[in-house]
């Protein structure tokens, strides 16, 4: 097993610190809104890497945090300390708690991910039950110097940390430019650089809806209450649950020349080892050639695909067919493409069905499969094997056999979609509509046929057009 370790920026053979023991955390969302396909596309590639490394036979301690506190909105301008909670911010416009806020956004993310067919993680803390462990970073920070505090907050001073910039790969002084050019926040700040540990309940957060006690003496506020920085949850939490080295860590590439930038430093620095071996950081999702955004309607949900009649799973296929590295151009063409391809994958292990002699798994395919997944997560060229198999000249129970097997890392189809049609118990009323939609397929009424396909949808069956006509599964 290989993996190109952002660190170093070479592949590098994997060796976990424990015998097929694998300590994974992934940088989770922060759920003041739903998250749409680009955040989902993170979550899937992370599904495909636990799935990589429980078919290769390691157990995985997979940590993905919530972040429920501390991500503050100046975080878009490159400047992470700035700006209002995202939390709060939500949570006033709804009217509404931010662990109200929180809760409904867990419970929607955590139904999509159901949806696209991922393995739920071992942990997945909320930052605001880990206030106590922050704190206690923080505190062993300060007893070594490697914080300090001003009136307004706590920061981590960066010039202590000697290879603060080994992640990004930046340099200091190209770093530096422009700084200083905004809002001044806090004066007594010694870097421009230097990040917050802990903001006071003063100043720009006097009115902060979310605040914690603290032992930090000021005399501004009562009791040291104040509120976490966002790059200190993940240290905290990760050392908690995980230890003080992590096998891998894994985000987003926004997340390189700050987040996780800061991660290192403030982790290595208290903990005095170091925190992470092996880094990965997936490209970002695309649409239409251009970055997603709100304002122009497409920072699409999963509901937003099922609206359309597309299965989760055909999202799940078409994030598949790129490697994590890259960026991916997501397209209803593109989408549609992965639903034909499914189509016809279901179809033909259904025929494959038919066999009642017990299939073998091929081992020349497994091999060839296995050098592709082991060689940086490469899934679109394990992608390409798995077709090769279904249009192979094996016989088709070792067919099903091995395409079962390969699945265990896919993940793009259930077992209930394969079965025989004949075993499909279809109401009454649906065969009905599905007559219906073929006389309105025949007569070119589209606008017909899609609502067709929408009552069909809630009646609990997915229907695609396929070259052999409708094809019916379960949902």
């Amino acid at each position: 097993m290989k993996i190109l370790n952002t660190l170093t920026k070479k592949k590098e053979e994997f060796v976990s610190q424990e015998k097929n023991l694998v300590k994974f955390y992934q940088c989770g969302p922060t759920v003041y809104w739903n998250q749409h396909i680009g955040n989902m596309r993170s979550v899937v590639l992370a599904d495909f890497f636990v799935r990589v490394f429980y078919y290769l036979d390691y157990e995985v301690l997979f940590v993905r945090n919530y972040t429920d506190v501390g991500h503050l909105s100046g975080d878009n301008d490159g400047d992470a300390d700035s700006g209002e909670d995202r939390m709060e911010k939500a949570a006033k416009k709804e009217n509404k708690s931010p662990q109200e806020i929180a809760n409904f956004h867990i419970e929607k993310y955590e139904e999509d991910l159901e949806k696209l067919n991922t393995i739920f993680p071992s942990e997945t803390p909320k930052a605001t039950d880990f206030i106590k462990e922050q704190i206690e970073m923080i505190e062993k920070l300060l007893e070594k110097g490697f914080a300090y505090k001003t009136s307004l907050a706590i920061y981590f001073d960066v010039q202590k940390f000697e290879n603060y910039y080994e992640l990004s790969k930046q340099k200091k002084e190209k770093n530096l430019k422009g700084l200083g050019s905004g809002k001044i926040l806090d004066k007594e700040k010694k870097n421009p650089e230097d990040f917050s540990l802990w903001f006071f309940k003063t100043g720009d957060h006097k009115n902060d809806l979310q605040f914690w006690p603290s032992p930090f003496e000021n005399p501004l506020v009562e009791n040291g209450n104040g509120s976490p920085g966002w790059h200190l949850e993940c240290s905290a939490m990760a050392l908690k649950i995980l230890g003080k080295t992590l096998d891998i860590k894994m985000g987003g590439i926004e997340h390189i020349p700050t987040h996780h930038t800061n991660e290192i430093a403030q982790s290595e620095s208290a903990n005095e080892k170091k925190y992470v071996n092996y880094w990965l950081h997936n490209e970002h999702l695309l649409v239409d050639g251009k970055k997603m955004s709100k304002s122009s309607g497409t920072s699409y949900l999963i509901e937003d695909i099922e609206k359309k009649n597309f299965s989760p799973y055909d999202l799940r296929l078409f994030f598949a067919q790129s490697h994590y590295r890259s960026k991916q151009n997501f397209t209803w063409q593109a989408l549609e493409s992965s639903a034909k391809a499914r189509g016809k994958i279901i179809s033909k292990i259904q025929k494959f069905e038919e066999e009642k002699e017990e299939g073998e798994i091929s081992e020349n395919y497994k091999n060839k499969f296995i050098e592709k997944i082991s060689d940086d997560f490469n899934i679109p060229e394990a992608l390409a094997i798995f077709f090769e198999v279904l249009d192979s000249d094996l016989k088709n129970s070792d067919k099903k056999a091995t395409l079962l097997d390969f699945n265990r890392v896919l993940g793009i189809f259930e077992k209930k979609e394969i079965k025989k049609k004949e075993d499909l118990k279809i109401p009454k009323q649906v065969e009905e509509l599905l007559n219906q939609r073929e006389e309105a397929k025949k007569e070119k009424d589209f606008q017909k046929s899609d609502e067709l396909r929408d009552k069909i949808l809630k009646l609990g069956f997915l229907v695609k057009d396929t070259e052999n006509g409708q094809e019916l599964a379960q949902k």
